[in-house]
C-alpha cells in the first residue's frame, strides 16, 4: 500500500501564452518538486484546472509526468466525475502503470445522497487497477462525503486506503480522524488546516501552495510528524498570510501568480477563470520576499 505521510504537491498545469500546456515547464516543475524533497504528486487534481482539459491533455499530461519523474516518487492521478460508469470506463484511457494510487472526487452538480455517494465509489473500487484516495470537498462539489460513510467504504473495499479532506469545518476532520481505522490514511486538503489535521492524528497533506514553497510545507508536516508542536506552528505562521492570499481570488489562479513571481511557471489560466488582479500579485511578492529571507529548522 502506498505510504501518503508528509507533503503531497498538487500540481498545477502550466500553460503557453496560447493556453497550450506548456510540457516544458511541466517537466521543470516535477524535477524541481523532487529535487525538493516532496514525497509524492498528484497529477490532474483540482489544481491542475482538470475541468478545462481535454482527454489527449489530461494523457500527454500524466504521461510527461512519469517520464519525468522516472520511477523516483510515488504519483498519484486524478481521476473522478459524477457518471460512474464513465469515470470506470477512464481506467482505460491512461496508462497507470507508473502510478501508485488514484485520487478520486466526489459527484458534483447532480448532489447524491450518502448512499448514493457509498455505491458510487464501491463501484469504482471494485474496477479499479490502483488503490483510491476519496477527495471531499464540499465548496466545489456541493456534497460532504460524511465521515460515517467514509467508515464504511474503508472497511468494506480494501482497496479504498485513504481520503484528502477538504472540508474547511474542523470538527467534521475530527470526527473522520475519530471514526477511521488507524491503517486508514487521513490527508489534509486544506492548506490552512494541514498542521492542525496532521497533529490531530493526519498523514498530512496534499498541498497547493507546496508548489511553490516545498520545503517550507515539507518542514511544517515533517516536524507535525515528529510532534514538534511549537516548531511546527512557528513556521507555519510564517506561512499562514501566504496561504490566505492564494485562494482570495481562487485556486489555481493565486498560485499560479506565485509561481509566474517566482519565475517557476506562467500565471496563465483558461476560461473561466482569469489571472491574478495586480492588486493580488504585488501583495504575493511582498510575502514572497518576507518568505525567501526565512532560514528553515536544521
Amino acid at each position: 500500500m502506498i505510504n501518503l505521510h508528509g507533503l503531497g504537491v498538487a500540481l498545477t498545469t502550466s500553460f503557453t501564452p496560447n493556453l497550450q500546456v506548456d510540457v516544458v515547464a511541466l517537466r521543470t516543475q516535477v524535477e524541481s518538486l523532487i529535487t525538493s524533497h516532496a514525497d509524492y504528486l498528484v497529477v490532474l487534481g483540482t489544481t491542475a484546472e482538470t475541468a478545462t482539459l481535454t482527454l489527449q491533455e489530461k494523457q500527454e499530461i500524466a504521461a510527461v509526468v512519469a517520464d519525468q519523474a522516472a520511477g523516483r516518487i510515488p504519483l498519484v492521478l486524478g481521476l473522478g466525475g459524477n457518471n460512474t460508469a464513465a469515470v470506470i470506463q477512464a481506467f482505460n484511457h491512461f496508462d497507470l502503470s507508473a502510478y501508485s494510487a488514484l485520487l478520486s472526487v466526489c459527484p458534483y452538480y447532480n448532489k447524491p445522497t450518502q448512499e448514493g455517494l457509498f455505491q458510487h465509489f464501491k463501484a469504482i473500487a471494485a474496477q479499479s487497477p490502483l488503490p483510491i484516495i476519496l477527495y471531499n470537498v464540499p465548496s466545489r462539489t456541493g456534497v460532504n462525503l460524511a465521515p460515517e460513510t467514509v467508515v464504511r467504504l474503508a472497511e468494506e473495499e480494501a482497496s479504498i486506503i485513504a481520503i484528502k479532506d477538504a472540508n474547511s469545518d474542523f470538527n467534521h476532520v475530527q470526527r473522520l480522524l475519530q471514526l477511521c481505522p488507524r491503517s486508514f490514511q487521513v490527508i489534509s486538503g486544506e492548506d490552512s488546516l494541514a498542521l492542525a489535521t496532521t497533529l490531530a492524528g493526519g498523514v498530512g497533506v496534499i498541498s497547493v501552495i507546496g508548489n511553490a514553497f516545498p520545503e517550507h510545507m515539507g518542514e511544517i508536516i515533517s516536524l507535525a510528524l515528529q510532534g514538534q508542536n511549537k516548531e511546527a506552528y512557528a513556521l507555519y505562521y510564517a506561512l499562514q498570510d501566504s496561504i490566505t492570499l492564494l485562494f482570495e481570488e481562487g485556486n489555481p489562479t493565486g498560485i499560479k501568480a506565485l509561481l509566474a513571481i517566482q519565475g517557476k511557471s506562467s500565471p496563465h489560466v483558461r476560461l473561466p477563470l482569469v489571472a491574478a488582479s495586480d492588486a493580488l500579485a504585488e501583495r504575493l511578492r511582498h510575502e514572497m520576499s518576507l518568505l525567501q529571507s526565512l532560514v528553515l529548522p536544521s
